[in-house]
């Protein structure tokens, strides 16, 4: 009999209705799946507890969903997951499996099982992407089966695309987990005092710096300053746009030079959440 691994980390697909509005409820994510499964298939569950908001993912959780994954060798896998933090996630282990011959299919809803939205479909479609050939993290939404790199939340209400411009090859596999650092993504607006950007660099192990346009960055010498200090002190600052297609050109526009001659690293057409991983990771 054929086994298919689901890691359940919460999330408003396996929600009901409680006294104080939705609330997790074990086992609703489990049945609904094991329902739809073939009759050659067993599931193998893996539940965490206590079940989380995916505002409350974090790289902790990212290890405990590689380890379920690497200790269940040739399953293919089904991970359950709120979407705001969904983009995190996807790009944790897109990065962290790649080569190791794995199929893994995410899945989440804005709309709660057995509440007549996008969650049974959802997880239909998650069941079918998983019993597919071939590695790879993938998103099962809204219909559609998504490659993981490049996925951002574009709404809050319903939606989830993936950024078709973010193409990085990535390196070979050294199953890998995540440490624990201090990293952030921080953005650059009109006006940013330099001091805020030096406290904030100050207490970090490095950061992703969402810049203007194809890259390029405010005439501010404290700003400038803020970061070329953080550089000096060994901390890696990595640049990527804060437009969601087109990325960095480095030397396109004049107003970005700065950046690169104080040693911020070129994102290209990263995502935010796939700098910070990338950031995480090397």
């Amino acid at each position: 009999m054929s086994k298919l691994l689901l890691i359940h980390t919460g999330g408003a697909i396996g929600m009901a209705p409680g006294p104080k509005g939705l609330t997790p409820m074990r086992g609703l994510v489990e049945s609904a799946l094991s329902a739809r499964l073939p009759a050659d298939m067993k599931l193998v569950a893996n539940v965490f507890s206590p079940l989380l908001d995916s505002a409350n993912v974090g790289p902790i959780h990212w290890n405990a969903m590689l380890e379920a994954i690497r200790t269940h060798p040739g399953l293919p896998v089904i991970i359950t997951h709120g979407t705001d933090t969904m983009s995190f996630t996807v790009a944790a282990l897109s990065q962290t499996l790649v080569g190791e011959g794995r199929r893994v299919i995410l899945c989440g809803s804005v709309v709660p099982l057995g509440e007549d939205g996008d969650a049974e479909a959802n997880l239909t479609l998650a069941i079918e992407a998983a019993m597919q050939e071939g590695e790879g993290v993938f998103l099962a939404f809204g219909g559609k089966l998504l490659p993981a790199d490049g996925l951002v939340k574009h709404q809050s209400a319903n939606s989830v695309h993936r950024n078709t411009q973010q193409n990085e090859k990535l390196e070979p596999p050294r199953f890998r987990t995540f440490t624990e650092r201090r990293l952030a993504i921080l953005t650059l607006t009109p006006g940013m005092p330099g001091e805020f950007l030096s406290a904030a660099l100050a207490t970090l192990d490095g950061a992703v710096l969402r810049v203007f346009g194809s890259g390029t960055v405010m005439a501010n010498p404290l700003v400038l300053e803020a970061i070329k200090q953080a550089i000096a002190d060994g901390k890696r600052v990595r640049a990527v746009s804060q437009s969601e297609d087109g990325g960095i050109i480095p030397g396109y526009f004049a107003a970005g030079a700065a950046l690169w001659d104080i040693g911020v690293e070129n994102g290209a057409d990263e995502t935010p959440e796939a700098a910070l991983i990338k950031l995480w990771l090397n």
